[in-house]
């Protein structure tokens, strides 16, 4: 019978061990192997991205955003009961393919319930400090409140089970936080080419068009403009409509004419495309 002794986990195995004991510790090694796997397979069912506020006031507004590893979505409790402009059919997105008897409530919106009702109070030009922490790095951003919040809220967004944002969810797994249009025209075309990739018929000829990309962004465009007549209608302030405006303008950069737009950050490639 094999007894667990700590010192074998750090010591090799010489060969000259007796077969007995030789197989005893190979047996033992084998077994803290699985348990140490099996430990990290529970903790990489999730990951957190932390997004931490300092106001104007000097308080502090913290979000623990915990996502689900394989779904990549929020699967904090935010409310224990939902508020009236949360449900489906209040501003419902007129191309939105859920129903209200199997979704009575917009799950973009329960996302967002936790900015709203933390941010009501600030103007759009306030002055935040927001530190955004991930097991990868941590970004600390001095800003507008308008522009701290809408970072926030695109990564509400993504980590939604809204089907319309299910594009945006690898871009969530590696969230960059604050970045700019050039950021987000590389980071969504990449995202858009290696998704098509992974299809059952690979990267076609057809997807370097990118008309599937335009698509995607004239959806969310649409979410983004009734998302902000839900917002409007039971904000006091301006800084979370605004911070969705602030995302709407990102989106339209990602519309006709896309070549226009990706014609921007052409230079940097030249290196590449001149190589001989």
């Amino acid at each position: 019978m094999c007894h667990y002794n700590p010192q074998y986990m750090r010591l090799p195995l010489p060969m000259f061990l007796n077969p007995g004991l030789k197989a005893c510790t190979m047996q033992l090694n084998h077994i803290a192997l699985r348990t140490v796997q099996g430990y990290r397979d529970i903790m990489s069912e999730t990951f957190t991205i932390t997004y931490k506020f300092t106001l104007p006031d000097n308080t502090e507004e913290v979000f623990d955003l915990v996502f689900d590893e394989n779904k990549i979505e929020i699967i904090n409790n935010f409310k224990d009961s939902h508020p009236p402009w949360t449900e489906l059919e209040h501003h419902q997105c007129p191309h939105c393919p859920l129903s209200p008897e199997d979704h009575p409530f917009c799950p973009v919106a329960l996302n967002l319930t936790t900015a709203i009702d933390r941010f009501d109070h600030l103007m759009s030009f306030d002055k935040v400090l927001v530190n955004v922490i991930s097991s990868e790095r941590q970004v600390t951003y001095k800003t507008s409140a308008q522009e701290g919040i809408s970072s926030l809220m695109g990564l509400l967004i993504a980590g939604s089970s809204c089907p319309v944002t299910h594009f945006f969810k690898p871009m969530a797994r590696f969230h960059l936080p604050f970045a700019n249009r050039d950021e987000t025209l590389w980071r969504a075309t990449a995202t858009f080419l290696l998704a098509r990739f992974f299809t059952d018929k690979g990267l076609q000829a057809s997807d370097m068009e990118l008309e599937g990309l335009v698509k995607i962004y004239d959806d969310v465009t649409i979410l983004n403009d009734y998302m902000v007549e839900r917002v409007r209608s039971v904000t006091s302030k301006d800084s979370a409509v605004n911070a969705l405006v602030h995302l709407d303008v990102f989106a339209k950069f990602l519309t006709p004419p896309l070549e226009d737009s990706l014609n921007q950050i052409r230079p940097i490639f030249y290196p590449f495309l001149t190589q001989s």
